[in-house]
């Protein structure tokens, strides 16, 4: 990203304090291992661009493919396929958006099978009787509990990664054993982190992994560039139409992605990002799952009034929304709080900034536009504005991402591009915690091409000759 910003607009373009960074390995370095990944947990969905040819109906704006996904598209129900439609006629171009829901019966490389989606509505927050999603459970771990070399320990907690005298490499590590009510020891020849990205930060924190960022001076990496997420979304309400919204899966929808990263003229909009823009239906669930008009009341009678009029009458129309890079935005150990194993809590320090409200403010007057031809009976809009702060009370994503970052400096990443360690060239780490700032998209893909690219190299290249491979 910052050397496509450098190249294209100027390095005046980015902001003052915007840490943007390159990520040391390319989409077309990747594209097998999203490809491998893509097969292995059964996504559906429609290819744009296989190999350089623009396929219709898809997303013309992804980098190239070898092949379509795994599976076709889910189906689409009304509200994605009014928007569709819409943008369609005002010179956009919609496409399905991608899920990790089984469209159809699914065998992958591992023997593990999917059972195609039945629209239950009920696949958001909750596990899946017909083995439809994409989890671990469903896709991989099954198949890693036939290995007789395999055993995995639960009711347990990783307190640190432990260090030679030298620190160069890891020993293994010390976990806390629920079971036992114990510390042990865990000798290890390669330590792999792959502990959600802040775990993996706050293990590598607490075990002496990388110098600490500090964002006085912008020196150090470890917890460096951790981002979040801007999203915001316009609610259309219909007296006529029934959306029927239990019948739904997770990530069934339409998207377009007209305004994404690399569609957006930066210096001209001043800001730097993009978001991609969905609608459609996830659930249909009883009062989470409900939109209603602004005024009306959020318990009682007025409230059941309003879920009786409004219940399946209702849409949105989405932006997941990309979030830069700052110096002052960073994850390190907190001075006071500690945990019941007496160590430092991880402390988040972040803020929304100018650069990320203006773009939401962009994609709410492409929405909008957006909605006013849908022709609903009426609209509400929530996104940030100007001076918004960041809260951490409503749920919002959980696509925490940095603080170890890729890239192909040890002064600026924690990690080299086979999320290697650059200190202790026996640890990699995995996960989100890698990306330098955040992409606008759900991060689950990119993360599991880097966990295969990464895996791949430590089969192929590490463990036959165990060393830094930068």
């Amino acid at each position: 990203l910052k050397s496509y910003v450098e190249e294209t607009f100027g390095a005046e373009t980015i902001p003052e304090g915007m840490t943007i960074q390159d990520w040391g390995v390319t989409a077309e370095e990747l594209e097998p291992y999203f490809d491998r990944f893509e097969y292995m947990a059964g996504i559906s969905g429609k290819a744009g661009n296989i190999n350089g040819q623009i396929i219709e109906g898809g997303n013309p704006f992804e980098s190239p493919r070898s092949r379509d996904y795994a599976l076709p598209p889910l189906k689409q129900q009304q509200d994605a396929l009014m928007f569709a439609e819409t943008a369609k006629q005002m010179g956009l171009h919609p496409f399905p958006r991608p899920a990790a829901n089984a469209s159809a019966p699914h065998v992958n490389e591992y023997g593990m099978q999917l059972g195609p989606c039945n629209y239950c509505g009920f696949c958001e927050r909750y596990g899946c009787l017909n083995y439809s999603k994409s989890s671990p459970q469903t896709c991989v771990l099954g198949a890693l509990k036939r290995y007789d070399n395999f055993a995995y320990k639960v009711n347990s907690e990783v307190l640190k990664i432990n260090l030679a005298e030298d620190g160069k490499t890891a020993t293994g590590v010390t976990y806390w054993d629920g079971d036992a009510n114990e510390e042990v020891t865990q000798p290890a020849d390669l330590v792999i982190v792959a502990a959600y990205s802040l775990h993996n930060v706050h293990l590598m924190l607490l075990s002496g992994i990388g110098q600490p960022y500090d964002p006085a001076t912008g020196e150090g990496t470890t917890g460096k560039n951790y981002a979040y997420q801007m999203n915001g979304g316009t609610t259309l309400f219909y007296k006529d139409k029934d959306f029927n919204p239990f019948v739904a899966a997770g990530s069934s929808g339409m998207s377009i992605n007209d305004y994404g990263v690399e569609q957006i003229d930066y210096a001209a909009e001043g800001f730097i990002g993009g978001s991609y823009i969905t609608c459609g239906h996830s659930n249909g669930q009883p009062i989470r799952g409900i939109s209603l008009p602004k005024g009306t009341k959020g318990w009682g009678a007025e409230w059941k009034q309003g879920v009786g009029e409004w219940y399946g009458h209702s849409t949105s129309v989405g932006s997941h929304g990309s979030n830069m890079a700052y110096r002052d935005c960073y994850l390190d150990l907190d001075p006071t709080y500690k945990d019941p194993h007496g160590r430092p809590l991880l402390r988040m320090t972040f803020n929304w900034k100018d650069n990320d409200i203006r773009m939401t403010q962009f994609m709410r007057k492409q929405i909008e536009e957006i909605a006013k031809a849908m022709e609903p009976d009426s609209w509400q809009s929530s996104y940030k504005e100007a001076g918004a702060q960041y809260d951490v009370r409503p749920y919002q994503t959980t696509h925490n991402v940095g603080g170890a970052i890729m890239g192909e400096d040890p002064k600026t990443s924690a990690l080299n591009r086979y999320l290697q360690c650059w200190g202790q060239h026996n640890v990699f780490v995995m996960g989100a915690s890698a990306f330098p700032q955040n992409i606008q998209y759900n991060p689950t893909g990119a993360v599991g091409a880097l966990a295969y690219w990464a895996a791949d190299a430590i089969i192929k290249d590490y463990l036959p000759n165990p060393r830094p491979l930068v």
